[in-house]
């Protein structure tokens, strides 16, 4: 039976053992009990580990080898909804499973 935890997400069992044994949680796990260390998150299909709980739009073009450059917006993917454009400002509060691809800023059409 799945679990949720305080974010909204579905966590499995299995998270939630992984967790607790691990001995470098002890003191954050009492801080934000649940929410695991590590959030695996997605941009442009590569996926990246990042620890921060919030990262900005600025942090997050930041991940890539090279960085997003200005040429290209951010996107969060929002299944089932509109996909959110992320400004270089905006906090996104990080959640294992979180999609991002990049789109060029302005787009030409009929352009040779």
């Amino acid at each position: 039976m799945p679990l949720v935890n305080p974010i909204g997400g579905v966590v499995s069992r299995y998270q939630i053992m992984e967790v607790a044994m691990s001995p470098d949680n002890d003191d954050k796990q009492h801080e934000h009990p649940g929410r695991p260390e590590k959030f695996e998150i997605k941009i442009d299909r590569t996926n990246y580990k990042v620890s921060e709980p919030v990262l900005t739009g600025a942090d997050l073009r930041r991940l890539p080898e090279p960085d997003i450059g200005p040429e290209r917006d951010l996107f969060e993917v929002v299944p089932g909804g509109s996909d959110l454009k992320i400004e270089a400002d905006t906090k996104v509060e990080m959640r294992n499973g979180l999609r991002f691809f990049t789109a060029p800023a302005q787009i030409n059409p009929g352009a040779h």
